[in-house]
């Protein structure tokens, strides 16, 4: 994949994310600045950060539980270290992190 492809593969994923956070309504904000994604928790004001490393064509994950890695294969982002896709991640780090439920669809 070239970073042109790389590029609109992670800008149709933020997009996404951002309206699985509306269409949730958890109590959870969001904000991109510079290609990174930051998602606060209000329940504690924690934060998710999602950020796109065009470089390695990978978007990487950093919440309280750790740093995840994320490659794109077969239509889906699934991380390197947990096989984990990347909603189902982003909706586990969130329920932790806000001790509520979360579940994204995106």
């Amino acid at each position: 994949m070239n970073e042109s492809e790389f590029n609109d593969l992670a800008d149709e994923l933020m997009l996404a994310i951002e309206e699985a956070i509306d269409e949730s309504g958890n109590d959870i904000d969001y904000e991109i600045s510079a290609g990174v994604m930051s998602l606060t928790i209000e329940a504690d004001g924690s934060k998710v950060i999602i950020s796109r490393q065009p470089v390695m064509a990978q978007i990487w994950v950093a919440a309280k539980s750790g740093g995840f890695h994320f490659n794109h294969s077969n239509g889906q982002w699934r991380c390197s270290t947990t096989a984990e896709s990347l909603p189902e991640l982003i909706s586990r780090v969130c329920s932790e992190q806000s001790g509520e439920s979360v579940i994204l669809h995106f």
